[in-house]
């Protein structure tokens, strides 16, 4: 009883500094609570299967809220980074950012897969990806206690796949997707242009499979059209039958009868043509090697609905072409010409669109949209690249064309484009691009087995050959450059 009367009455005695004392300790109690809470935290992150780690700075889809995502809201559900490989290898990755960017990595954490059992049960579970290399390098990499951790062939093709590779992944064909089944207007095609040097000839050349595929009745078509200026357009064609065709849903290469395209192990397109002109039945064969610049690439697009399935990527933006082009006795060689290379695949109802590609000196442009009867117009893309690869997107409103040009469909003269004029701007960066037309040629689509239109009031495909000219500022660097192209629109 002594001792706590003694204690009580020398806390009254000094009553400041009886209450500093307390405020000390209870600062001290509080701190120990807090550094104790945030220790636990730590620990419960650490093992939370949610939260991936390493690099100073996460990329994610726009639109996601990070904390949705992290509580399992369903925002958080089934994101996904369209085009993840191109957005790695020519963004994050690229050496236009090799300046910025030491290390990248795509990871994936807690994604939901399904698994099917052996004995014939379906299990959720949570998946996790990443690749061993770069992970290290962005400081991610698990601990190994035993074994190794290193990339596989499937990691080293995500990465950096070789040229070959990269053309197989993105230039395959395709079997029609749902309801787009058993439609007889499918179709896909590989698509090649050659511009001779001087500019004065020009080929189109088209590798068709289309109808049914693959149950009901399809077929096989090899289309090439030759241009000069001032001559009349020559087509040239071939048929094929279904025991005479070869694709495959995993490669690029593609055999219609005698022709065939097939892509080397350097990742070139070997194009080989055989083909009879339509009036004469004169032959044609073409032996050609077509060379894509590397980086300049268009990773792919897809739409779907309204009467419109679509497809389409383009792996040769810019390219080079090197062999012969034969027509009867009279052979051509182009060592090199410039080239380009897409693919499209899809079915069309009632559909036309504005389409161009073209290289402007150091840049190599491409434009496009679809236009639907009735539908609201939609912006146009224009992508950029130069050889490091993309350097922009933008999307003006329309192209302002001046209808100059005349041209004969059937004895009947249209008039078509002469020049046309697209500009935008994206915050600070914009893009001014000029189309001159020097040829141009028009089809009339309602007498022509190409696509079903009915009901549109587009009546005239025009295919033309001109010149661009692009200019502007992107990333606080003025662009500028002119070259020759191609454009297609309709009247």
């Amino acid at each position: 009883m002594t001792f706590f009367a003694l204690a009580l009455r020398n806390l009254t005695s000094r009553r400041w500094r009886t209450a500093m004392l307390l405020a000390g300790y209870g600062i001290g109690v509080a701190t120990m609570i807090v550094l104790l809470s945030i220790g636990e935290a730590l620990v419960l992150q650490a093992r939370d299967e949610k939260l991936i780690g390493g690099g100073d700075v996460t990329v994610l889809p726009e639109g996601i809220d990070v904390e949705v995502m992290k509580t399992g809201g369903l925002g958080g559900m089934f994101f996904s980074i369209d085009h993840a490989r191109f957005i790695y290898r020519q963004l994050l990755a690229s050496r236009r950012l090799a300046d910025d960017v030491a290390a990248a990595s795509p990871q994936i954490s807690g994604k939901l897969v399904y698994l099917h059992t052996a004995d014939g049960r379906l299990r959720p579970a949570l998946a996790n990806g990443e690749i061993p290399s770069v992970n290290g390098a962005v400081g991610a990499a698990p601990t190994i206690v035993a074994g190794a951790w290193t990339d596989d062939d499937v990691d080293r093709r995500w990465i950096a796949p070789t040229a070959a590779e990269l053309r197989h992944e993105i230039d395959h064909f395709h079997l029609p997707p749902g309801a787009a089944r058993g439609d007889s207007t499918w179709g896909e095609w590989h698509y090649f242009n050659i511009l001779w040097p001087g500019g004065r000839k020009w080929a189109f050349i088209s590798f068709v499979v289309g109808g049914a595929v693959p149950d009901g009745k399809w077929g096989g078509q090899v289309l090439v059209t030759l241009h000069e200026v001032g001559r009349p357009v020559r087509r040239f064609v071939s048929y094929s039958r279904p025991p005479a065709i070869r694709f495959s849903t995993s490669r690029a290469d593609v055999t219609l009868g005698g022709s065939t395209v097939h892509v080397l192990e350097n990742g070139d397109y070997a194009v080989h043509v055989e083909a009879n002109e339509e009036l004469t039945g004169g032959p044609l064969r073409i032996d050609v090697s077509v060379s894509p610049t590397p980086n300049a690439l268009f990773p792919g697009a897809s739409i779907g609905g309204a009467g419109v399935v679509s497809g389409y990527v383009v792996p040769g933006l810019r390219a080079s072409a090197s062999g012969r082009i034969c027509v009867v006795a009279r052979c051509d060689s182009l060592d090199p010409a410039q080239s380009y290379h897409d693919h499209n695949w899809g079915i069309w109802r009632s559909v036309a669109w504005e389409w161009g590609e073209a290289r402007a000196g150091d840049y190599t442009l491409l434009y496009g949209r679809i236009v639907t009867e009735g539908a609201v117009e939609q912006p146009l893309f224009v992508y950029v690249v130069d050889s490091l690869g993309f350097v922009g997107l933008f999307r003006p409103r329309t192209i302002e064309y001046v209808d100059e040009r005349t041209t004969t469909v059937d004895g009947k003269t249209i008039r078509v484009p002469s020049t046309g004029r697209m500009t935008d701007s994206r915050g600070d960066d914009e893009v001014r691009i000029e189309l001159h037309v020097d040829d141009a040629v028009a089809t009339d689509v309602r007498r022509s087995a190409r696509q079903p239109i009915d009901g549109f009031s587009k009546r005239y495909f025009v295919q033309m050959k001109g010149t661009a000219t692009i200019s502007g500022r992107v990333g606080g660097k003025s662009i500028a450059g002119t070259g020759a192209g191609f454009f297609e629109t309709y009247r």
